[in-house]
């Protein structure tokens, strides 16, 4: 059986379903500017501290809302996923594991039941409302939802741990790339 199906089974034989609600509630987000990269056909998988034109251009009627924002050094971005073409997979194999599968919820892939978007990235300036920035991993022209501040003791958890990726053989040297340290491949 291929790896996929076993890790499909295993995981359907374990699992306890658990619904609530009644239903099906639909619900629509609103546009509230657009992200601008360098991106027109290739976008890195994580954001990267890149030099280039990465802005994040605010609807004009939200530029009262960037108010002191420009006094945090880092701002989560939240934007919707509108170039993907694969198809939604409960289970996925991120591309540096080397064909190891785990859900889509213990994954950072794009590819999920909400096309959402989010990326943490420096603030270098806010003028009226255009916000620039560096390392966005994101398409130029994306729809942007939502900016909110990031607060350092409030965001960054000491206890956070790397869950299933310390598993992998390559842990070590994938840690390197995770922090962004130069090192032999």
């Amino acid at each position: 059986m291929p790896q996929r199906g076993k890790a499909a089974m295993k995981h359907n034989q374990n699992k306890k379903e658990v619904k609530e609600g009644k239903g099906i509630v639909n619900f629509k987000f609103k546009q509230i500017g657009i992200i601008r990269t360098p991106y027109i056909d290739n976008a890195p998988y994580q954001p990267v501290e890149e030099e280039g034109n990465f802005r994040i251009v605010v609807d004009p009627e939200y530029t009262d809302g960037l108010y002191k924002l420009d006094k945090f050094r880092y701002i989560y971005v939240l934007y919707y996923i509108n170039k993907l073409k694969q198809k939604l997979s409960l289970l996925t194999s991120p591309p540096w594991t080397n064909g190891s599968l785990v859900g889509v919820f213990a994954s950072r892939s794009p590819v999920r039941p909400n096309y959402i978007g989010l990326s943490i990235v420096p603030i270098k300036s806010i003028i009226k409302n255009i916000i620039s920035t560096s390392g966005l991993d994101v398409f130029d022209g994306t729809p942007l939802l939502d900016i909110k501040p990031y607060i350092k003791d409030l965001d960054s958890k000491d206890n956070a741990n790397y869950g299933w990726i310390k598993d992998l053989d390559n842990y070590e040297h994938l840690l390197l790339h995770i922090k962004g340290i130069p090192h032999d491949y």
